[in-house]
């Protein structure tokens, strides 16, 4: 594996010039938005906030929603944590580019699986196809990108999560002016986070988000 040897790598002096309550906040914000939990809130926010399933009940809601948190959060949870059980990574936390190659793949196969789903479920908007697909291709260039750099995978889930946004903006008739701001303001406050708290060379945070928006487009252009 190659890392990257780039003379912006911070020191933990880095970390320890910060006060002590901005780090703690660092590492909240980077729990919060943890790119397991994204696109779950992504599909919340179009299940109840920008409802596009606006016929079914409130229990078909939350069933829909728990297919999405059991593929993007639970099974790759399980996964990272069998692997550190069997000693195939060293760190849940997955800390180094070796520890982040099983689950690149293994994720992959989860996302892949479930945008072929969607995609066959014609009740489903294209919307959620075209997400689906976007973590995907996200998860795939973030191996590629991962051979040359420890890429930041929770600013891949935030440039996916801009990009989608915006592109809902331009294809519906809706006013997203306010969940637009509130993108970039999340994606910034991540990426601020993740230099906080040392765990990444600044062009790997940024590296993150153009693969995510990269994705997004890509999957767009198919779908």
């Amino acid at each position: 594996m190659m890392s990257a040897n780039l003379p912006l790598k911070e020191s933990s002096s880095k970390e320890e010039s910060f006060h002590p309550i901005i780090r703690i906040a660092a590492r909240i914000i980077s729990f919060i938005f943890h790119p397991l939990f994204i696109p779950v809130y992504i599909s919340w926010f179009l299940i109840y906030i920008n409802p596009l399933f606006p016929a079914i009940n409130s229990s078909d809601k939350w069933i829909l929603l728990l297919r999405f948190i059991v593929m993007y959060t639970v099974f790759p949870l399980v996964t990272v944590f069998l692997a550190k059980g069997l000693g195939f990574i060293q760190s849940i936390f997955l800390k180094t580019q070796k520890d982040r190659i099983i689950p690149y793949v293994v994720c992959g196969i989860y996302y892949f699986w479930m945008w072929y789903v969607l995609k066959n479920q014609p009740e489903f908007p294209r919307y959620f196809v075209m997400l689906s697909l976007a973590i995907f291709i996200a998860s795939f260039l973030g191996l590629i990108v991962n051979s040359f750099m420890k890429v930041s995978m929770h600013t891949i889930s935030a440039g996916v999560m801009i990009t989608f946004i915006l592109l809902l903006a331009f294809l519906t008739d809706a006013n997203y002016g306010f969940y637009i701001a509130i993108a970039f303001l999340l994606a910034g406050t991540i990426s601020s986070a993740r230099l906080v708290n040392s765990d990444h060379y600044p062009i790997e945070v940024y590296a993150g988000l153009v693969v995510g928006i990269v994705a997004q487009l890509v999957a767009y252009y198919f779908v």
